[in-house]
């Protein structure tokens, strides 16, 4: 097999936006967090079909944690970049921000990392390529990624 040529995080950078309506809501007026998953869902997948050019499966969702609540008129805007690319499986780490638009005041609502599987059409893993780490950020980021796996692997 050829070598695959290495893609740049910000080749595949995500970016969702919503505005957030009470059937999404809970009876307090505010979004229910699996609304929010949904989201994070979607543009963690999007991010990894742009690097990997295949479609790909979630495998797991790790350390969501939400902060601060999402009411309802809210503008949600979810962005996703590629953490890690390993041989068919990629980390994308995810950030969801809640935006008032009267205020125009921007909160981080929660954080969220993202493994995903490339695909073939039979539902079988297919090679990812590698990252191309460019800033001191996204080496840093790649660090922690393989860290992680590297302890998930030794449990």
């Amino acid at each position: 097999m050829a070598p695959l040529t290495p893609k740049p995080v910000r080749a595949s950078l995500t970016e969702l936006a919503d505005l957030t309506y009470p059937p999404n809501a809970n009876i307090h007026g505010t979004v229910f967090g699996g609304h929010i998953l949904q989201m994070v869902d979607k543009a963690a997948a999007v991010c990894a079909m742009r690097h990997a050019g295949a479609a790909v499966v979630t495998v797991a969702m790790d350390r969501v944690e939400f902060l601060v609540p999402i009411r309802v008129g809210d503008f949600v805007i979810v962005q996703a970049q590629v953490n890690y690319a390993g041989k068919t499986s990629l980390e994308i780490g995810v950030e969801v921000y809640s935006e008032n638009l009267e205020k125009g005041t921007r909160l981080h609502t929660n954080s969220c990392l993202v493994t995903m599987v490339a695909v073939d059409k039979n539902g079988r893993p297919v090679r990812v390529p590698p990252l191309l780490l460019e800033t001191k950020e996204e080496k840093a980021r790649f660090a922690s990624a393989e860290r992680r796996r590297r302890e998930r692997h030794h449990r």
